[in-house]
């Protein structure tokens, strides 16, 4: 007697099985890549760094991302932010002051060792530098300090950075937002000049 296989359809609900899952690829952006240098993003750690009164996971974060780049002898020369990160490796904090250590030393083994090896670098051109040094100095003048102060230099960095580095309608909104709150709301402009305020805090809470 001949053999018959019947197929029945498959129900609904029945269970299917399982297939391999399929593999999650992450896209690298070229800002990702340890030897493509950001200036702005240099300098803005750098002001970060520099300003008095930080409060520690600031400094922290601002030496991570500096971690993650390897500048040239180029950037490290016009922006000096070696001599930054060397001043901070005397920091009375162990965990900065280790951190920075690190830093430093991996800046300076690559230097020595690929020292005809160029690293990319992204700069702002000149009419969005004129911009930019238009709107520190109206907050130097709503902060009531000496043009070129590194407190509205760091406000305006952290400004330019949360508005993708562009001098776009919502920087513009940012900025305004900005100078309005320092020049007519006095206990807002003394927390962020004693520090009591963080910048990134202060910028982040205008942010539109």
């Amino acid at each position: 007697m001949d053999r018959f296989v019947v197929r029945r359809a498959r129900c609904p609900d029945s269970p299917r099985r399982a297939g391999p899952a399929p593999r999650a690829y992450r896209q690298a952006t070229l800002e990702s890549l340890k030897a493509v240098v950001v200036v702005e993003d240099i300098k803005r750690w750098k002001s970060m760094l520099e300003l008095p009164g930080q409060p520690k996971e600031n400094l922290i974060e601002a030496l991570e991302e500096l971690k993650k780049k390897i500048p040239s002898k180029e950037v490290l020369l016009s922006t000096r932010i070696g001599h930054t990160v060397n001043k901070m490796r005397k920091h009375s904090d162990h965990d900065v002051a280790s951190l920075a250590k690190d830093i430093y030393t991996e800046w300076r083994t690559f230097i020595k060792d690929h020292s005809n090896k160029p690293s990319i670098e992204v700069r702002s051109d000149p009419k969005t530098e004129a911009f930019r040094k238009k709107a520190r100095k109206l907050l130097c003048e709503a902060l009531d300090l000496e043009i070129d102060h590194p407190l509205a230099e760091n406000i305006e960095r952290e400004a330019f950075h949360l508005s993708s580095r562009l001098i776009s309608a919502p920087y513009r909104r940012m900025v305004r937002a900005l100078v309005f709150s320092l020049k007519h709301k006095p206990e807002i402009r003394a927390e962020v000049k004693t520090g009591m305020l963080t910048v990134p805090a202060f910028v982040q809470s205008h942010k539109k």
